[in-house]
Parts: structure tokens; sequence; C-alpha cells
């Protein structure tokens, strides 16, 4: 069983590890890398930013949802 104060350093850690994965997501070197794969319509960069965006919001609402189960005749 894990300690409240575990349970805040632990999800302080996810968090941080999330922010440093937007960062690293929507970095200029990597947009660049992004913007220059060729296409005829240049549909890559937007593409990327939508999935990137939309990852990027999936993780921390899955990182912040609460992991306690509910409490035995209680809805």
């Amino acid at each position: 069983m894990t300690t409240p104060l575990r349970h805040r350093s632990r999800r302080s850690e996810r968090l941080t590890a999330l922010i440093v994965t937007a960062a690293v997501l929507f970095c200029p070197p990597l947009l660049l890398v992004i913007d220059r794969l060729p296409s005829a319509t240049g549909i890559w960069l937007l593409l990327y930013l939508f999935v990137a965006w939309a990852f990027v919001i999936g993780l921390a609402a899955w990182l912040q949802e609460s992991r306690r189960a509910p409490a035995k005749g209680r809805r």
C-alpha cells in the first residue's frame, strides 16, 4: 500500500515526464523535420500537430484520473 506522500511524489514525477514529453514533441527542430517531409499537399505538419496534441491531452487525462476504486455500497 502506498502512502499519500509517496502517491503525490509519483504523480509529480509522472507530470514532470509529461511536460518533458510535450516539450520534445513540440520543439522547433522536430517540427522543422516534420515540415520538410515530401508531400503533395503539405499536410504532414498539420497531421503531426493534431496527433501529438491529442496524445499529450490523452496522456494528461490518463495521469490525472484517480486510481482509487469506489467504496462498496456507494455509487
